[in-house]
């Protein structure tokens, strides 16, 4: 008999891992992601599989994002040597995120050797190195959307997620005992009508669903008004002077803020911003969305080409693009007029610490959240309305004005879970993952109510037989 045992993003968003055994299929890993918040040198070693990396025959990764790929070094460290399925531009992505935050990694754990060694303590080992990197890259099965392969004897197909560039819902068929089984893995779902991704995929037949619920107990702002907001504040933030942070995402939400902040220009609606993206990766995923624009949403990047512009990179009139430390540093010389957009998304790591150390004492300052806030980051902290914060060892005071704009998420909000969830016929088992538990308590309550769906959130380390 089949099982799925849920070892991560299970009543929490980060850390997505489950792992499908089947005596037909052997050991299949849905992701392999990293938790999120806190310090990556602290964390990593306290990441747990709850298997042997040596005995799983394959992983199947959504997409690229690090809360679902970021320990796949780690298990090609400790063991794993089979193939990692994704689709090409997720391979693509993959490369370029990995061998970031191994960069990251590399460095904040050379900082820490070099304290332990001042006391007297024996340097920490690393959990892996750029060697496993380069091994999880060769690993890669690109695979299309809607095309099925092979994996032992079942049969997979990657359907758009419409969450990131590349991103899969992955649907597994195979047969055990005479009897046809069928789970389906949402991945990240993101919004229907979302700028540059097309609308996710619908699928009907399933014996088995595992739907994230990252948004399950609301909707968002629809992206009209989202967009409006994000005027206002910018026009407020000019008027007051100083500059505005934004925190985002490498992947997805910096090309989509890139966009939207470039119909602005195009409008006449921008002010005399000049427009920063401080980060390599955002940088060479930009680049890479600029290869892949084929791939995006076809009415979305029309303004690109309307515009005489085939590349996102264009499409802002004043943008720089701050590729080295001496480049990010001189920032800190700019004393109003810039819109600051840095990694990491959940201000976690990355270049966004140091420009909040420099500006959010300031009351002329801005800092605007375009994405969620996992538990435990210092973005939530922020979000939540802390006073004061923790930077580099020292405290600062909160001055700067904080907001925050739902309506840039790339995860569906409730509805759009229920409508795409709806879309099943064969009424599946669902399992609701990569939420925190009042959101999935909300979404299930309302698939019952209103679809008679039963769904249930299954703990960490929890199993389903099918």
């Amino acid at each position: 008999m089949a099982t799925i045992q849920f070892l991560g993003a299970a009543q929490e968003v980060t850390g997505s891992c489950h792992l499908l055994h089947s005596p037909a299929l052997g050991r299949i890993l849905l992701d392999c992601g990293m938790h999120q918040g806190g310090d990556v040198v602290e964390r990593l070693p306290q990441e747990w599989y709850g298997f042997n990396p040596a005995e799983i025959n394959a992983v199947i990764l959504s997409h690229a994002h690090m809360d679902h790929s970021g320990l796949l070094p780690k298990l090609f460290q400790d063991g794993f040597r089979g193939a990692i399925y994704c689709t090409p531009s997720t391979r693509d992505l993959l490369d370029i995120m990995l061998r970031d935050a191994h960069g990251l990694y590399e460095r904040d754990l050379e900082r820490e050797n070099i304290r332990r060694q001042r006391r007297g303590l024996a340097p920490l080992p690393p959990e892996y190195t750029i060697a496993d990197v380069e091994g999880v890259m060769r690993a890669c099965d690109p695979q299309p959307y809607r095309t099925t392969f092979s994996l032992g004897t079942a049969e997979v197909t990657f359907h758009d997620a419409g969450h990131i560039l590349g991103s899969a819902i992955t649907e597994i068929r195979f047969e055990e005992q005479g009897q046809k089984k069928t789970l389906v893995f949402s991945g990240d779902l993101g919004k229907r009508n979302a700028v540059l991704m097309n609308d996710p995929d619908l699928l009907a037949q399933a014996d088995v669903v595992l739907m994230e619920g990252t948004y399950g107990n609301r909707d968002h702002r629809s992206i009209e008004e989202t967009v409006t907001q994000l005027e206002e504040i910018l026009r407020d933030a000019w008027r007051r002077g100083g500059n505005v942070v934004i925190p985002a995402f490498a992947v997805g939400r910096s090309q989509e803020l890139m966009f939207y902040i470039g119909l602005l220009a195009h409008q006449g609606k921008l002010d005399d911003w000049q427009v920063i993206l401080d980060s390599p990766m955002a940088i060479a995923v930009t680049r890479l969305y600029d290869r892949w624009l084929s791939e995006l949403d076809s009415k979305d990047i029309k303004p690109l080409h309307d515009s005489d512009k085939n590349s996102l990179r264009q499409f802002i009139p004043r943008l720089h693009l701050s590729a080295t430390v001496e480049e990010s540093m001189a920032i800190n010389k700019i004393k109003r007029g810039a819109i600051i957009i840095a990694g990491s998304g959940m201000c976690n790591g990355g270049r966004i610490r140091h420009h909040l150390k420099q500006r959010i004492w300031d009351k002329h300052n801005t800092l605007i959240f375009v994405g969620f806030q996992a538990r435990g980051t210092l973005g939530r902290v922020l979000v939540d309305g802390a006073k004061r914060v923790k930077l580099f060892g020292e405290d600062y005071v909160v001055n700067a004005r904080i907001e925050t704009l739902g309506g840039f998420s790339a995860h569906a909000g409730q509805t759009e879970l229920v409508q795409w969830i709806s879309h099943f016929t064969s009424k599946p088992r669902v399992a609701l993952v990569h939420g925190e538990p009042e959101a999935l308590d909300a979404l299930a309550e309302r698939l019952w109510k209103e679809k008679q769906i039963k769904a249930e959130a299954p703990a960490q380390g929890q199993s389903w037989a099918f």
